[in-house]
């Protein structure tokens, strides 16, 4: 069959792509942004990529008519404080562009929303599902509540939280029930509905047999990694202290926070739980996802991850826009040393950032995270998907990776910190040479005034760091 994936570069859609290829379909690729979208399956001839951003009619021409099926798989949570005006477009306009294909089933994956209060996330997701149903094809709606697996926001909240915190003082949202749900699953119900009769025009909850509060569900991973942690409820927290201790302590941004926090006040427990049955699938309970996710974590293998996407920084722009550094009106920073061994230096720079961190005076990068948090930025905790791997799109630290070529011996990163301006940071292997290259176009007077304040630390940092890359412990 021939299957439009839209959301391919999110955390669900880069999952469900090599299962719909290795069943033999052929994918259409549906991307915002082309240079984002990378795979490292073959195909074998059986992908298409096409680039159809959701909110623009005029992009929808790229959509080949001769589609089989289709997964909605778009979710704008924290891209902006209008999100849910967006996604309702988005539905809108994917309804519209469908009429003109021969699609036959679409399916989406949505959230639990069996409560008759819901946050302003769930309703957007509700109102996505209501849109989505009106087009002339048959409808299928998976609902999933807490997704867990390496990765996963879920899962790295809960991380970033039971790691950090021997001595919890939480909000009572801690007390609400959840029924979460391991992404394998997810992955095998969405496999599983693709033009199954049984599944036509209705909506399911899917979810494991395990329905938990946040509380348990954070001591029960502090049970899988054997620590001790003690928690208390407070009814005292409100809302926005909520998302602010939420925001500090883990690596999500403060509107991803305050959407989770609402979120969280709303049980998400299956009423009709019945379709893992018809699909013959036994799920796999909370305390086995998450090992199978901390597995995934220690041996280097997380397939995608929440902190790639756009809400993760709140940034909606295609990368292609930065991947021409400018030079006219800017500031530069930029070193050039001989390399000692070419493989062992690319090694090291396709490894910067995360756990290995920046090579020199580490800890003022992490004061610089740190006041980048209390500014409202993404800070230094989102750190990157693999260790030893980049490529266009991926999230490191408080930078976006624009432009990864291991061969042509080229990075640049592009920063998402709070700045008077625009930051580049670019590293090129010539003739046996690394130029290390940190370009920085200033806003007004603020962005002056910001590049002469930290110019002195540059040549403790940026000298370091290249001296780091460029020496070698084989020689």
């Amino acid at each position: 069959m021939k299957i439009l994936l839209t959301g391919v570069t999110g955390y669900i859609g880069r999952r469900l792509l090599p299962e719909l290829l290795q069943k033999g379909h052929h994918v259409v690729c549906c991307t915002r942004d082309r240079s984002r979208f990378r795979t490292p399956f073959a195909g074998n001839g059986q992908i298409t990529v096409i680039e159809v951003d959701l909110t623009d009619e005029k992009t929808f021409d790229a959509i080949p008519a001769d589609i089989d099926v289709a997964y909605y798989l778009v979710h704008s949570m924290a891209d902006t404080d209008k999100y849910e005006e967006l996604e309702l477009m988005s539905a809108k306009n994917f309804v519209k562009a469908m009429l003109k294909t021969r699609v036959r089933q679409v399916i989406y994956l949505s959230g639990i929303v069996n409560e008759d209060k819901l946050s302003k996330h769930l309703l957007s997701r509700k109102n996505v599902e209501d849109e989505l149903k009106g087009g002339s094809y048959h409808f299928t709606c998976i609902r999933a509540g807490i997704i867990v697996g390496s990765g996963s926001a879920s899962f790295e909240t809960i991380r970033d939280l039971v790691e950090k915190l021997p001595v919890m003082i939480a909000p009572k949202w801690l007390l609400t029930r959840c029924q979460p749900i391991g992404v394998s699953d997810v992955i095998a119900v969405l496999s599983g509905v693709l033009m199954n009769e049984k599944t036509f025009d209705k909506s399911f909850d899917i979810g494991s047999e395990d329905i938990l509060t946040y509380k348990e569900m954070l001591l029960v991973y502090a049970g899988v990694r054997k620590l001790k942690r003690r928690i208390w409820i407070v009814p005292v927290m409100t809302p926005k202290l909520s998302s602010y201790w939420l925001y500090f302590v883990t690596s999500t941004s403060y509107k991803l926070a305050t959407a989770l926090v609402a979120s969280m006040k709303v049980e998400v427990v299956c009423r009709n739980n019945d379709l893992l049955k018809i699909l013959g699938l036994k799920p796999i309970s909370y305390e086995e996802s998450i090992r199978r996710a901390f597995d995934k974590v220690e041996n280097n293998e997380i397939l995608s991850s929440w902190k790639d996407a756009y809400s993760s920084s709140g940034g909606r722009d295609h990368l292609s826009k930065h991947i021409s550094v400018p030079e006219f009106g800017c500031f530069k920073d930029s070193r050039t040393r001989e390399i000692v061994n070419r493989q062992e230096c690319l090694d090291k720079i396709w490894s910067i950032g995360g756990e290995t961190g920046w090579y020199s005076a580490n800890w003022m990068w992490e004061f610089r995270g740190f006041m980048d948090k209390l500014a409202g930025g993404v800070g230094l905790r989102r750190g990157r998907r693999n260790k030893t791997e980049l490529a266009a799109g991926d999230a490191l630290d408080f930078w976006r990776v624009i432009y990864a070529d291991k061969q042509e011996g080229r990075l640049l990163l592009f920063a998402e910190m709070k700045l008077p301006g625009e930051a580049w940071l670019e590293f090129r292997i010539i003739n046996n040479k690394l130029t290390q290259t940190a370009t920085f176009r200033p806003l007004g007077l603020a962005g002056r005034l910001y590049w002469f304040l930290v110019l002195p630390f540059h040549g403790i940092i940026f000298s370091g760091m290249i001296k780091a890359l460029t020496s070698s412990v084989k020689n």
